[in-house]
Formats: structure tokens, C-alpha cells, sequence
């Protein structure tokens, strides 16, 4: 019965949209949101399939401009912080930008098809558009703050994994609320709903 009034209530709402006149001014189609084939599933979501997948928490894999080797960097002792610069003084870890990369290329390894990519998008006058691999969905409502865990002694290989081994960064752990806890709980340090949820 429940299931019948539900639909019924759905089903009055949508004729009733149908019917009702757009406002002066507006546009017959909206258009297409960045990856969105068609019409409007959802105000906070471009498709229904993105919507079920936030609901879900489950993030695409992040698709990266070049295969940058984490290995072959970490392997030489280039620290994490040269690249990712800011880690230690704020809640980002800065992603390199070209002229980062290029201030080390300039004449190292330049022969190579990377470096030449590299390259040719500076002389273009472009950057290398990364995507972050990990990250909150936003109703979570969580900052996660690298400058106040670099402080606490975690090692980046914590949630990063050994990069050494890695080429691409990948995920190497759920970064899910018992997760980020159960650390927490380890190293005692504070578990008050403030310290991340804010």
C-alpha cells in the first residue's frame, strides 16, 4: 500500500511539471553537464549512474595526464615533499606542475618520451592537469589535513602505499571512517568528530 501511494505521489508530481509553464526567458533544453549524455537526472549529480556511485562512495580511477613513475623518482630519493610541495605546511599536497618537472628536465633525461611531453606542453603554454586519486565524497563533510599528520610522524606510505614499487599512484587503502579511526586510536591521537568533520 505504502509502495502504491509513493508511486501514485511520484507519478501526480511529474504530470504536474509537465504541465507547468517554464519561466520567461528560459531555455526549451538545458544544456549537457561534462559527462552527461543527456537531459537533467539530478540538481547535485551530471548522471544517474554518478549519483549511485557517490551514494555508494565509489570513485572512478583517476585517469592521469602522463604515466608519471613514482618508482623511478622514489628509487633516486627525490622526497615526496620536492614534488608534492605544500604537504608540511597545509592540508593539500601540491600536485607538480610542468615547471616544477622542467626546473630537473631541463637537461636531465630529455631524450626520453615523457620528458618530451612534458615539454611540449610548456612550449605550448599548458599544464599537466592532474586528478586527485584520493578524496572525500562532499557529504561527508571531512578535510583531511596532510600538514597535521606529516607534524604526527605518519609516514606517507601509511595511506599511499610504497611508491617505490608504484608507477601511477593508485589507492592503496579505504579511506573509510573506521580506517581513518582505528589510525587514529594506534597513535592516540584525537578522535573528537571536530578534528576532521568540520
Amino acid at each position: 500500500m505504502i509502495v502504491a501511494a509513493c508511486v501514485a505521489a511520484l507519478g501526480l508530481a511529474a504530470g504536474c511539471r509537465v504541465f507547468e509553464p517554464a519561466p520567461p526567458g528560459t531555455p526549451l533544453t538545458l544544456p549537457a553537464l561534462p559527462g552527461q549524455p543527456t537531459g537533467v537526472f539530478t540538481t547535485a549529480q551530471p548522471t544517474v549512474g554518478a549519483a549511485i556511485s557517490q551514494f555508494f562512495g565509489r570513485r572512478p580511477v583517476a585517469q592521469q595526464p602522463i604515466e608519471f613513475p613514482h618508482n623511478v623518482h622514489a628509487g633516486k630519493g627525490v622526497a615526496c615533499a620536492f614534488c608534492h610541495q605544500g604537504v608540511n605546511r597545509g592540508p593539500a599536497a601540491g600536485l607538480p606542475g610542468v615547471t616544477l618537472c622542467m626546473s630537473c628536465h631541463q637537461g636531465t633525461a630529455t631524450d626520453r618520451p615523457r620528458i618530451q611531453q612534458i615539454a611540449a606542453l610548456r612550449a605550448k603554454g599548458l599544464d599537466l592537469a592532474w586528478q586527485p586519486v584520493y578524496g572525500f565524497v562532499h557529504d561527508a563533510h571531512v578535510v583531511f589535513n596532510h600538514a597535521a599528520h606529516i607534524r604526527g610522524k605518519v609516514e606517507c606510505a601509511t595511506c599511499h602505499g610504497d611508491v617505490s614499487a608504484q608507477t601511477v599512484a593508485q589507492v592503496n587503502v579505504d579511506m573509510t571512517m573506521g580506517f581513518c579511526v582505528n589510525c587514529h586510536q594506534e597513535r592516540k591521537a584525537s578522535v573528537d568528530c571536530m578534528t576532521c568533520h568540520f
